[in-house]
């Protein structure tokens, strides 16, 4: 799909249910390397769907621009305009809630405009939040957190180079809402890797769904 919503483009997949009302809405983007496509992705939309969600897995604004490279600090506040949109979107064609989540860099720029717009999400689903860069402790990325006040589920790999597990705990004890780590035994910063069963892709992604539902 492909819509212009408040001057930004909308560009992603839908996954609905064929029947029923769903319980909600599910917006879901990717990290800075990656793509709506990432496995990590498809396989959350998939496990939401069949639970009745609607669920959009969605292109950030700089990846609409170009098929690689990162993000630029400097278009980051077009980013967070590229949520806005996809959260919209949502609203306007279920009218139900909306919860908004993403991988690394797009879990931040999804916390982030939380922080400056608290009705854009209902809840949080923030995968592999990236706490400080690898081997940078000292650089956290924490300033917005404390003006959260949706309940957020942080899914966080106990091998992930952004964060360690205690790092992340210490990090939501500043987020004054409902908040909850849920952390993934031995997994790192991806949290499924594209060499793994889809099996084992599709059970991983039922563990967060159902963590996030509860």
């Amino acid at each position: 799909m492909l819509t212009e919503v408040g001057g930004s483009t909308v560009a992603g997949w839908l996954h609905r249910p064929e029947t029923g009302d769903p319980p909600g809405d599910l917006g879901l983007t990717h990290g800075a390397s990656g793509n709506a496509d990432a496995p990590l992705l498809v396989a959350l939309a998939e496990q939401f769907a069949t639970c009745g969600w609607w669920v959009l897995r969605y292109n950030l604004p700089y990846r609409q621009r170009r098929p690689g490279g990162p993000p630029s600090p400097a278009t980051a506040p077009a980013d967070r305009e590229g949520v806005a949109a996809a959260a919209e979107w949502l609203r306007l064609e279920s009218g139900q809630s909306v919860a908004l989540g993403g991988h690394s860099y797009g879990g931040r720029q999804t916390s982030m405009l939380a922080a400056e717009q608290p009705d854009a999400a209902a809840a949080l689903l923030l995968l592999s939040y990236p706490l400080h860069p690898p081997g940078k402790p000292e650089k956290l990325r924490v300033e917005h957190l404390g003006q959260l006040t949706q309940p957020v589920l942080f899914v966080h790999g106990e091998k992930d180079p952004f964060g360690t597990l205690e790092e992340m705990e210490a990090a939501l004890a500043t987020i004054p809402g409902r908040r909850r780590l849920m952390s993934m035994e031995a997994a790192g910063h991806s949290l499924v890797e594209k060499r793994e069963s889809t099996g084992k892709k599709q059970a991983t992604a039922a563990r967060i769904a159902q963590e996030f539902v509860a």
